[in-house]
């Protein structure tokens, strides 16, 4: 296949990409942590004030707030509490930001998503560039195909969030620093560095590659006998150019962001953070040089005391806010297409027979296969890294691993196929291939528009998914919008509502919803009526608490009883109460 047919079908699978996720998000409400993200840009952008939602680098949410600029006579609430009073009141004032005053709610939302989607489509880009150039086009082509139609990323490279912004950052950045690490030419360093200061300024779990690039560093200079002084330097160098950029990008944020005010919030956040590490920050706080880093590092200590602490959630069948060591396996098992699943298994099992034929010496195949090296090692220490820490909330922080396990298996694929002397098994082992990538392709397709709840066959597919996880592996909230229709539909007047997201049931359904929640007593619901509960909270009121997990979640088991009339989008469960 030649590069110019390659680079045109690289081409048309990236716009189809881009139209997936430009046509599936009109009717997508806004989710969860979209109403903190976007009303922080935006605010960062108009007033050089980063008081709120710093437990997130600044870059993602500006590039979304960046079209906000453009739409004329949104107003910015200076007067409420939350922004006057409030130690990082981010909920708060992004719904009254968005829905109470007087702001084009849906049109700032779908403007704020379109650079989200510019950013996956560089993400993609690279992943075709770095195959390409590791294993040719047709490992290229099979490793973009996995990217464009993994339904993980479709349903979070449309979102106001950070995750995808995270997984490109380490992707890119790892590209410039092993290129640097190979020939370490003043050009592949200042890339290298300026890749490393963006991928840290777009979460703080991206801090990840600190440790990384020291251990590849360590490994390289190994291989390279004799190079310690040239890999020293390299690695060293981008560090220093990655965190004087992280510098100027939060000096623009603290410009207008009273250094009194600083360092009050930052007392309140590193409040658990031991005096070690918050009496020097504090101390930074309110110095002119270095606010900026004082700010940056107050994130990644609040990001910190987070994964430690865990967030209440549901799974298969419990509810605990400690985690679960088989969370993400199983998770990631359902979550991903059965198809790779198996194209996965394949590329191992030619990888092992591979190393017990040719029993190359670790030294040299190290020299001739450092990325996939690289690769491996990365994988294996995010995957460390999420087993281990008690933030399960969602498939989607392990999305930084992804690109790496598409290239790894495009690239053992291909090796397979080309390996196979006999043409008649090439031709058969060419074509399953092509059925798997056909199926996975189907299989995303199918779920759309509804990226975000998709789970594959092994558990009955998104229907099922309730089951076994909710929060952003299936309910963050977009499905508000197809309630409306649905009531709509029926011409139901009033409907009670216990809605998990970030949109406003107030704000879509009007004078038609009515606040439910979980606590009440299921006798204070008039009858007949319509009640509708998000998937989140309907599993965590009536899930088992977890050992250690000391907290009442039985408050929606009375529903058991009932059969919900009608499911909307998977992710909203509407009852008649008689």
């Amino acid at each position: 296949m030649s590069n110019k047919t390659t680079s045109i079908i690289a081409a048309c699978l990236l716009i189809f990409m881009f139209a997936m996720g430009v046509f599936s998000i009109k009717d997508d409400s806004l989710t969860m942590d979209e109403v903190a993200h976007l009303p922080a840009g935006y605010s960062y952008l108009t007033q050089q004030d980063m008081r709120l939602n710093p437990e997130h680098p600044p870059l993602i949410k500006d590039l979304s707030a960046l079209p906000l600029l453009f739409i004329k006579n949104i107003n910015f609430p200076f007067e409420i509490k939350e922004w006057q009073e409030d130690v990082n009141g981010q909920w708060g004032f992004g719904r009254h930001f968005l829905y109470n005053s007087g702001n084009p709610a849906d049109q700032m939302i779908f403007w704020g998503r379109i650079p989200m989607l510019f950013i996956l489509i560089l993400l993609g880009f690279y992943v075709f560039r770095w195959t390409k150039e590791l294993l040719g086009n047709k490992a290229g082509l099979l490793a973009l195909s996995l990217f464009c139609f993994c339904p993980t990323f479709l349903a979070h490279g449309r979102l106001i969030t950070t995750d995808v912004g995270a997984a490109a950052g380490i992707f890119i950045a790892a590209y410039y620093f092993i290129k640097a690490l190979k020939n370490s030419s003043k050009k592949n360093i200042i890339f290298a560095g300026i890749a490393f200061g963006l991928a840290e300024l777009c979460k703080f779990s991206v801090i990840l590659l600190l440790p990384f690039f020291v251990f590849l560093g360590i490994v390289w200079w190994l291989v390279r006998t004799g190079k310690f002084k040239q890999t020293a330097k390299t690695v060293i160098l981008v560090f220093i150019i990655g965190f004087l950029l992280i510098w100027p990008v939060y000096q623009y944020h603290t410009w207008n962001y009273p250094a009194e005010r600083q360092v009050k919030d930052t007392m309140v956040y590193l409040t658990d953070t031991p005096d070690l590490i918050k009496k020097p920050v504090l101390w930074a706080s309110d110095k002119p040089i270095l606010r900026p880093y004082a700010l940056y590092l107050t994130g990644l200590f609040m990001v910190f005391h987070r994964v430690a602490g865990g967030n209440t959630s549901y799974f298969l069948g419990e509810v605990s806010n400690l985690g679960w060591r088989n969370y993400f396996p199983i998770v990631y098992s359902i979550k991903v297409p059965l198809a790779f699943h198996i194209l996965t298994i394949i590329s191992l099992l030619y990888a092992v027979r591979l190393i017990r034929v040719q029993r190359q010496k670790t030294k040299e195949w190290l020299k001739s296969h450092f990325p996939e090296f690289s690769m491996l090692c990365f994988i294996a220490l995010y995957w460390f890294v999420s087993i281990t820490g008690n933030l399960n909330i969602g498939v989607r922080h392990l999305l930084p691993a992804f690109p790496f396990a598409f290239v790894l298996v495009s690239i053992g694929i291909t090796k397979w196929i080309e390996g196979i002397k006999k043409l008649p098994l090439k031709k058969m082992a060419t074509s399953f291939v092509l059925i798997l990538l056909g199926w996975y392709i189907i299989s995303c397709l199918c779920v759309f528009p509804h990226f975000l709840a998709y789970s594959n066959e092994l558990i009955g597919g998104p229907d099922k998914t309730y089951i076994y996880t909710v929060d952003s592996n299936l309910d963050w909230g977009q499905d508000l919008k197809r309630l409306k229709r649905w009531i709509d539909k029926k011409g139901i007047d009033k409907i009670y509502i216990d809605y998990f997201g970030g949109s406003s049931p107030e704000y879509i359904l009007k004078e038609k919803s009515v606040p439910w929640w979980c606590s009440r007593n299921p006798e204070e619901l008039p009858k007949p009526s319509y009640l509708a509960v998000s998937a989140t909270f309907l599993q965590g009121g009536r899930g088992t608490p977890a050992p250690g997990f000391n907290e009442s979640c039985d408050c929606y088991k009375w529903l058991n009883n009932y059969s919900p009339i009608t499911k909307i989008g998977y992710s909203i469960f509407v009852y008649y109460i008689y």
